[in-house]
């Protein structure tokens, strides 16, 4: 087998192309020849030691990926081999083959992409666990998705419209909030070009969205949440403009507002039978044709540095994913 070998987490420059043994699995393991894995924003910083998980040295990086079963460990059930799969384990994607824990594998159905399958667990299990278990979101209500054109923003944008609501989708181009209306947001805002909170209150006619979905951070959550609708949800998913913004905190309790954290990681950890019934839902969904993962490129395994550059520039709008 072939991967890339994180040996000195000082950057992406610093991985390397190996040839490495292909390992066996162990019990509770599974063998999988990688046919796709998608590029998500932990995966930068964990070659960059800034992730809260760091993985003993050296690794494979590569959270999120899908293949083909090619060996079950010993005590495996549901699995077996040639089965296609796709799985989350935070680490092992960027390669032609990996290890990874049974337990951890959505079966793939028939018609269900490897590519699809790459870019599938992350973004819609946050986006289900944030609008529909954090927030309660009910039909009718609106939701302001920021940082809309990216991988979580697009898929939060389907399953806010599978819930009935209305959506308005803020991004920084033109160009990615068209790509939010084509998947279904009913206004979007250019912040690049609108002052925010000018257009919330245009679009809202004063009242504010009732749930906000940031994964940005930075500048934008203080207009935002000032925003917010009374008892509003303000559903902070992660900071990908890279600071950690800072609210005055007479703010939620003006508006009588909630701001509420949302770690579906963690979820998934203490309530994995929830989690299971969730992921069963998102699969129905997908098979339904309700939810599908917007993908910006497929690029070949080899290229990962270029897709990283890619993804630093900021110009990728759903996922980007890696071909074997």
């Amino acid at each position: 087998m072939h991967a890339w070998l994180c040996e000195n987490p000082v950057g992406v420059d610093a991985l390397n192309w190996k040839e490495l043994p292909t390992p066996e699995p162990k019990a509770g393991q599974v063998l999988i020849e990688i046919k796709a894995a998608s590029l998500n924003f932990p995966d930068l910083l964990i070659v960059q030691n800034k992730y809260q998980s760091k993985p003993a040295l050296p690794f494979v990086p590569g959270s999120e990926y899908a293949g083909i079963v090619q060996a079950v460990g010993e005590g495996v059930s549901g699995l077996k081999v040639g089965q296609h799969v796709a799985c989350l384990s935070g680490t092992g994607g960027f390669g032609t083959h990996t290890l990874a824990p049974a337990a951890l594998c959505l079966p793939l159905a028939e018609g269900f992409s490897f590519v699809d399958g790459a870019a599938f667990i992350m973004i819609y299990a946050t986006s289900h666990h944030a609008l529909i278990d954090r927030a309660q979101l009910r039909a009718g209500e609106t939701v302001l998705v920021l940082g809309a054109a990216g991988g979580v923003g697009t898929s939060a944008i389907q399953i806010a419209k599978v819930c009935g609501a209305r959506v308005i989708a803020a991004a920084s181009t033109d160009e990615k909030c068209a790509l939010c209306k084509s998947i279904g947001a009913d206004a979007t805002i250019n912040y690049a070009k609108q002052d925010l909170r000018e257009a919330i209150k245009a679009l809202t006619e004063g009242k504010g969205p009732d749930v906000i979905y940031d994964p940005v951070g930075g500048d934008f959550t203080e207009p935002a949440f000032r925003s917010i609708a009374r008892r509003g949800r303000y559903l902070m998913i992660g900071f990908a403009a890279g600071p950690i913004p800072s609210l005055p905190m007479n703010l939620p309790l003006l508006k009588g507002a909630s701001i509420v954290g949302v770690f579906w990681g963690e979820f998934a950890r203490h309530e994995p039978k929830a989690n299971a019934a969730m992921m069963r839902e998102l699969a129905s969904m997908y098979a339904q044709g309700k939810i599908k993962p917007v993908i910006d490129r497929t690029m070949p395994m080899a290229e990962l540095k270029a897709a990283f550059a890619h993804m630093g520039s900021r110009g990728v709008m759903g996922k980007l994913v890696l071909v074997n």
